[in-house]
Parts: structure tokens; sequence; C-alpha cells
């Protein structure tokens, strides 16, 4: 079911008593948790990592009926880690893309909950770590599958442009913020139409105290072209070819130096070259690493170094580097069409 189909059965009190969130959009899947929070009635939410703890335990969890509780709403976090490996799964990287488990629960155990769960108890499993589309469907799809006795499944896809518009003029509205038409355009092909950073910006801007127009988004959103230059990243990771050239055809109209982005995007893959080398998993372990290091690192910076690595194998982030030094050797021959030599760039990579 969409987002949207599973916020009204919230609305009518028809919570299911298990669910699996499926994708890595975040903005929906936020309000899909606030809007069983709030239906919870006050009722206190647990989460457990299914990383650091087994889903057997997670189960038998459930199970128990809570002597100061009637209601308990709990989630599981990474439950994509609870996943057996897979037999082509031989190398580090692998591993990785294909998480292990540790004494996971088997099929039949939960199969047995949800054909008979807890009265008033409410599971929410949360796989987040891959798209619903491109190079991670077959992940997706994987995962689909091992959760499959689970009947009530949320897809979490990633907005369109006009959809993430959409988004945006509602967010406005009810921020009581007036947006140029054209500064609102800006605003989602800037940030790669990713509505949940979207929501941050216009919660920003709403203190502004008047209309914002294009001239006023460029000195107010002061990271616009690093975020379009990493929705670059986001779509060279899913072997997307022609939304890697849209986007660098907005980098373009942009007027980015396009030598710097090149810069950024060596840099980035570096960083994620050493995180996946380190094995670091998420923002806080990336940001931890490099700032020990003696990096200096923001968190939103550190999130997308972790979400970089996440998208590449160590093979494809090694050979990425190997294009973006032959690029860089490309722009500093005589006379180089920069752009010609960046889209022959992005080509190569996403074959």
């Amino acid at each position: 079911m969409t987002p949207a189909q599973f916020l009204a059965r919230v609305k009518r009190n028809e919570i299911p008593p298990v669910c699996l969130f499926l994708g890595q959009e975040s903005y929906n899947r936020r309000r899909c948790r606030e809007a069983l929070i709030a239906a919870s009635k006050g009722v206190e939410s647990e989460q457990f990592d299914a990383a650091e703890t087994s889903l057997n335990a997670i189960v038998d969890d459930a199970r128990a009926m809570s002597l100061f509780a009637t209601e308990r709403l709990i989630f599981v976090i990474g439950a994509e880690t609870a996943m057996p490996r897979t037999s082509r799964s031989t190398s580090s990287d692998d591993e990785d893309d294909e998480p292990s488990t540790t004494g996971g629960l088997a099929a039949g155990a939960l199969e047995a909950y949800i054909k008979n769960p807890t009265p008033g108890v409410t599971l929410i499993f949360e796989v987040t770590r891959w798209d619903l589309e491109g190079e991670d469907k077959p992940k997706t799809e994987r995962a689909r599958k091992f959760f499959g006795a689970i009947p009530d499944v949320v897809e979490f896809r990633r907005f369109s442009n006009d959809e993430a518009r959409a988004e945006l003029n509602r967010i406005a509205r009810e921020a009581n913020l007036k947006l140029d038409p054209a500064a609102a355009e800006a605003l989602v092909e800037a940030l790669a139409a990713d509505v949940a950073r979207i929501a941050v910006e216009v919660e920003k801007l709403s203190l502004y105290g008047k209309p914002i127009t294009v001239d006023d988004l460029a000195l107010l959103v002061p990271d616009a072209r690093q975020s379009t230059i990493f929705a670059l990243v986001n779509a060279l990771g899913r072997r997307d070819r022609v939304r890697s050239l849209e986007t660098l055809d907005a980098l373009v109209r942009e007027g980015e130096y396009l030598p710097l982005a090149l810069t950024f995007l060596a840099t980035q893959f570096r960083m994620a070259l050493v995180a996946k080398e380190a094995n670091l998993r998420g923002a806080s372990q990336v940001q931890s690493h490099f700032q020990r290091a003696g990096v200096q690192m923001w968190g939103s910076r550190a999130e997308h170094v972790s979400q970089t690595a996440a998208k590449f194998s160590k093979e494809q982030l090694e050979r990425g580097l190997k294009l973006l030094f032959e690029t860089d050797r490309d722009l500093r021959s005589a006379r180089p069409d920069d752009r010609t030599v960046v889209e022959n760039f992005v080509v190569k990579l996403c074959n």
C-alpha cells in the first residue's frame, strides 16, 4: 500500500498488528511513524535494532504481556540485517550488500506470530537500506520475499519532481510561507526532490518573514548546489543514466563550475571507500571515524558518505575514482568541453 493509504487506515483506527515498511524515502516514513504514535493514545513507543537483537528475541518480547501497558507500539529498525546471507555472498563487500544473520527468526516463527499476534501490540519492521527501483530493486524484492508472511506492506518510493512540488506547496501553506513559483521549482530541483530535506528548508525559510524569491533562495539555502551534486552521486549509485544526466544538466544550469563539482565527487568517493574498507555502519560511525582521524565532519555530510558507501561496492568505488582521475585529466587538456567530458564520465560509470 502507499503511505497515503496507510495514513488513512491509521486515521480510521484500522492499524494492522504487524506491518512492513519498505524503501529508503524518509519523509513519508516519518509521517507514518508519527501517525502511529499519535494514534497510540500516549503509549510510549519502543524500538529494537535488528542488528543488535535477534528477531526471535524481538518476537518473544512482543508475545510477552506487559504488566504496565495494555497497548504497545514496537518499531524494528534495520530489519534487513536479519535476512540470511545468500550463497553468492563470498566477499566482505557482498556481505555488506546482502546482510548476514546471527541467529535470526525462522520463517515459521514469524508466520506463527502473524497468525496469532498479541492483542494490543503493533509491530513495525523497517527495511530502509535500499530503494524500490533501479539496482536496489532485486534486494528489496528479496526483503519482500523474506518478510512475505507480513500481509501489510507500505512502500516508501522516492518522490517525482511533480509530487515533490505538490508536497512543497502543502508544507509551505502549513508553514504560512510564500514561495515565488520559480523559487519553488528551484528548491525542488536543488534538493533533488528529497522532500525530507525540503521540509527542513521550508521550516528555516519560514523564519525569513517575507516571500521567498529565487535570489533569496541562493542566499538562504547555501548548500543547495552541494545537494544537487549529492543527487548526482545517488543517481550514479543506482546506475540511473537518465537521472544522472538530468542532474548534471541541473548543475550546468545552476552555473556550477564542473571541475569543482568533480573535486567534490572525488572527495565523496574517497570518503565512501574509507567507510567501506573500515566497515562503518551508519552516519554516526562515519562521523566518529573521520573525527578521530582529525577530519571535521558535519552530521549531514556523514549521512551523505554513509549513503554513498551503501550504494557502491568497493570495486565500484575504486573504478569510480579511476574514472574521476581520467576525467580530471581530460578537463585539463587543451580547450576541453567540460560538459561533454563529464557526461562521458557519467555514461562510463553507469555502464
